[in-house]
């Protein structure tokens, strides 16, 4: 069956909260917790699913404890980002955008794979997998028309109703280290366009921050992606331009909202919420991704983390509103 996106909704469908960055399954494997953090996180107000990664399984542990556990009528996200970062280092030539035929083969295959494991969760689960995220990869070796010729192919798998959206990722720039080093967005922006199948886009806060060194970018970028048409979902996750409690300087480290935690140095205050809201529109999708803080330890440390950034991020919204 060819690929065939879902129907657009009548009204943005809610947030979904990244449940990788916030658990410590993938350090440390403890399915108690894992249990009682899926519900915490699900029963928060306005969230509607999870983004979940794929690491070339449904759980890097137990994915038959996976589909079991978790919770019914959740809208889940897939995205393979960790799993690409890690084929990229084995295999620098690995992507959808790669020039060299065996890496963008091998992408493919693994895409196979991933969308495999999309039809074991729908039919075996009580979840629903909305989205599936597409990543631009090789680093530093990105090419569009190669991109053209995986989304022609992707688009001829089934999956099984989920979105594909291309979630941008820092690209190469002049003057500072990448952390991805993917495609440049407007390049992803005309390969998906002209694709001919109602592929789109995703940005990443934090990580447009990280590309761009600038909080005030990050704006005219979402707005950007908006005005194409094709911006699905927008993500808050923060980055700082000092080392701090969450990592380096500059690092892919999923801060949280600054107002959340003062302490983390984040440029993602209440000023750039707004911001980026008002350019996304009515995006379809919000979603939150903020690392567990250092000193959480139990399921309900990290879901008062997740909340609190919420609650951040309804606020401003709310102010908004009332505004207009």
């Amino acid at each position: 069956m060819r690929y065939e996106p879902p129907a657009e909704p009548l009204a943005p469908r809610g947030t979904l909260v990244s449940a990788y960055a916030a658990s410590p399954a993938h350090g440390s494997w403890d399915p108690v917790l894992e249990g009682e953090l899926l519900r915490g996180l699900c029963a928060l107000p306005d969230v509607v699913g999870l983004e979940i990664p794929w690491l070339g399984a449904i759980h890097p542990h137990d994915s038959a404890w996976f589909l079991h556990n978790v919770p019914a009528g959740a809208q889940l996200s897939l995205t393979a980002l960790p799993f690409v970062m890690k084929r990229c280092r084995e295999a620098p030539h690995y992507g959808i955008a790669s020039r060299d035929r065996a890496g963008r083969t091998a992408a493919l295959a693994d895409l196979r794979r991933l969308a495999a494991d999309v039809r074991i969760l729908t039919e075996q689960s009580e979840a629903e997998v909305a989205l599936v995220s597409l990543h631009t990869a090789p680093a530093g070796g990105a090419d569009s028309a190669a991109l053209a010729e995986s989304l022609a192919e992707l688009t001829d798998v089934d999956w099984n109703g989920a979105q594909l959206v291309i979630e941008h990722c820092d690209t190469v720039m002049p003057d500072h280290p990448f952390e991805k080093g993917f495609l440049p967005v407007v390049d992803e922006i005309a390969v998906a366009a002209q694709s001919g199948a109602s592929i789109g886009m995703w940005v990443n806060w934090g990580r447009s921050a990280i590309e761009l060194r600038s909080a005030h970018s990050v704006t005219s970028q979402i707005a950007a992606v908006a005005d194409s048409g094709l911006l699905k979902g927008l993500t808050f996750s923060g980055a700082s331009a000092t080392d701090g409690p969450y990592g380096h300087a500059w690092s892919d480290a999923h801060l949280p909202v600054l107002s959340a935690d003062p302490a983390s140095g984040s440029l993602l205050d209440d000023v750039h919420v707004r911001a980026a809201l008002m350019a996304a529109g009515d995006v379809e999708w919000l979603g939150v991704k903020v690392s567990r803080r250092p000193h959480d330890r139990t399921a309900a440390d990290i879901v008062r983390t997740v909340e609190s950034n919420l609650t951040a991020i309804r606020n401003v919204r709310t102010a908004r509103e009332v505004k207009a």
